[in-house]
């Protein structure tokens, strides 16, 4: 029996409920999204404009009208069909369109007064061609692309187009997430996309992915993120299947083909090769599984492999083949590793064992706190993520907090402790402990920050410890974010897809002096907006100055615009090469609802 009392049926019925109206919010929520996208796209095309251009003008339509801007995007009508001059189609280009199997279009471009290329005319389209929302290649030949198609623009793909005719570069997405607009209705699809430059226009194919191949995607993609790798040794043919993310984990060329069974110890660290032989005649010559775990020389340094291997028999019971799946643990290790460094030093410095043993959970839980999630908050979707340095030395002072404050605020907050190791971790806990009390207090951000200085220069009198912070409350009724800075790098909001550092008063670092006061910045926050805060592992580069990185997340979050945090938050560390860095990395993305 469970140890676990049963649900009532009120207590069922209350959460499908809540259930139901979450659902019931978001597709609002889309249908507002996809009446938007197609008024943007019904606009640029009126005015000749790049669709950037054209939400910026929708927004100042709303703002001197004084209606919502969905209500004034209702009002944009689609211009007339044909009211360009059709150009004659080339033969070959048909003749080209004819020899493609997948769905295919060739554009020429449209410039505005000034020569920029704010559009395509779909010149046309062959027999396969079929977009997400159902139109075929009658309803495209002849139109402008946005016309036809107004999901190019907030899926970036008209941004690409046009770099690919200005510079001739071809273009590859495979795959990708694309959501069309049509009759107020979004049309998600995942495809593959394809474009390169011909003569004086493109050829674009796309292909919509299959179930079977979405399920296939989606078990690449868990691979790279649980970092599995698979691979099979045909002992008859002497063929070897690798799955890519096996070249990642060993380090390897995928030109130069994946590894002979042979050649593995060449690459184990010798005190592990013991592992490796008993691994091989576990497998071989008592033809049993094995699971083992053993260090290989990677280019990168050494990694942690564990590895789940069997032999498959033929009927009479001889191997004919070895299959093994194999999980890349390397950053686990290297955690313990500093986990167990970390708890050495704070039993050294502590006299009691009780004491000992308390401060140490209490570093282990501020080094590792949540790393990833999605917290549902009033007014806001907030996705977090922590990623915690790979070594001691790079364990940096990151720390954040989204949480409900008792006056129905909800409390952004994100910081660094400088420096790295043990001490920083120590500072860390007592700013986010310490901001954790303070803010039910009901204080403006300012004031918690001016308390916060007080209590980190108070609590280590002797030694100067410093850590920047920026410190806010959302309140969701007016979606306003009163917040202040001190010393750290500058949030970002995107806003109708375009992302901004937002400017506000900067204070000093807390800890720098024994009296400080901070200013505060009121921000007016809009449904769809995106509040992006980040630490400087997300934008520091050696070699780099600061805003240089600041800019390199704005140009990151233009195209990872999405209503998921999570998701914009794995794009952004991605495009940034983030999730590779040695120092820590913390990002806060909260979305307006």
């Amino acid at each position: 029996m469970s140890r676990f009392p049963p649900f009532s049926r009120y207590e069922m019925n209350a959460a499908s409920a809540r259930v139901r109206e979450q659902l019931a919010h978001l597709r609002r929520h889309l249908r507002s999204q996809a009446i938007l996208d197609e008024a943007t796209a019904r606009l640029a095309t009126r005015l000749n404009i790049r669709p950037g251009e054209a939400a910026e003008q929708l927004a100042r339509m709303a703002q001197h009208s004084g209606l919502e801007l969905t209500e004034v995007a209702r009002g944009i009508e689609p211009l007339p069909e044909q009211e360009l001059e059709q150009p004659e189609v080339p033969q070959w280009v048909r003749g080209m369109l004819a020899g493609v199997h997948a769905s295919a279009i060739f554009l020429t471009p449209v410039q505005d007064d000034a020569g920029r290329v704010v559009d395509f005319l779909v010149l046309a389209a062959n027999k396969h061609a079929r977009t997400p929302a159902g139109r075929t290649a009658d309803d495209l030949a002849g139109g402008r692309l946005l016309a036809v198609s107004p999901g190019v623009a907030g899926s970036g793909l008209l941004d690409d187009y046009i770099a690919v005719y200005e510079t001739g570069e071809p273009l590859h997405h495979m795959p990708m997430e694309f959501v069309e607009a049509m009759d107020y209705r979004l049309w998600p699809a995942t495809l593959s996309v394809r474009a390169s430059r011909v003569d004086e226009g493109l050829l674009v194919t796309w292909r919509i992915l299959d179930d079977e191949e979405l399920l296939v995607s989606g078990w690449e993609r868990a691979q790279r993120l649980a970092e599995l790798g698979w691979g099979e040794w045909n002992l008859a043919t002497e063929r070897t299947l690798w799955t890519p993310q096996m070249y990642e984990m060993f380090g390897r060329d995928r030109a130069d083909g994946p590894m002979a069974l042979e050649e593995l110890p060449s690459v184990v660290v010798a005190d592990d090769l013991p592992l490796m032989d008993e691994q091989i005649r576990t497998l071989l010559e008592f033809r049993e599984a094995v699971e083992n775990e053993f260090r290989i020389q990677h280019r990168h340094g050494v990694r942690h492999l564990c590895v789940y291997s069997e032999p498959i028999l033929d009927g009479d019971g001889v191997p004919i083949k070895v299959r093994s799946l194999v999980q890349d643990v390397t950053k686990n290790r290297r955690r313990e590793r500093a986990l167990a460094v970390a708890h050495e030093q704070a039993t050294k410095e502590k006299e009691r064992a009780e004491q000992e043993h308390r401060i140490t959970v209490q570093l282990q839980d501020t080094i590792l706190p949540i790393r990833r999630g999605l917290i549902s908050l009033p007014g806001l979707s907030v996705g977090v993520r922590y990623l915690p340095g790979e070594e001691l030395a790079s364990l940096g002072g990151d720390w954040f907090k989204a949480r409900l404050i008792t006056d129905g605020r909800v409390l952004l907050a994100i910081g660094d402790a400088m420096g790295h190791g043990l001490t920083a971790a120590s500072i860390m806990l007592q700013m986010r402990s310490g901001l954790a009390g303070l803010a039910y207090t009901g204080a403006p951000a300012g004031r918690l920050a001016t308390w916060l200085n007080d209590l980190i220069v108070h609590s280590n009198e002797g030694i100067t410890v410093t850590g920047t912070a920026i410190i806010g409350h959302f309140d969701p009724e007016p979606r306003t974010f009163a917040w202040t800075n001190a010393g750290h790098p500058p949030p970002v909001l995107i806003r109708d897809g375009q992302g901004k550092p937002i400017e506000g008063v900067t204070g000093t670092l807390l800890g720098a002096f024994d009296a400080a006061e901070f200013g505060m910045t009121v921000t007016q926050l809009e449904p769809g907006d995106t509040l992006l805060m980040y630490t400087d592992g997300v934008v520091e580069r050696r070699g780099q100055d600061l805003d240089a990185g600041v800019a390199a997340l704005v140009r990151a979050s233009h195209a990872c615009v999405g209503d998921d945090p999570e998701q914009m938050i794995d794009c952004v560390l991605e495009r940034l090469g983030a999730d590779s860095a040695t120092d820590d990395v913390c990002v806060i993305a909260a979305r307006v609802l």
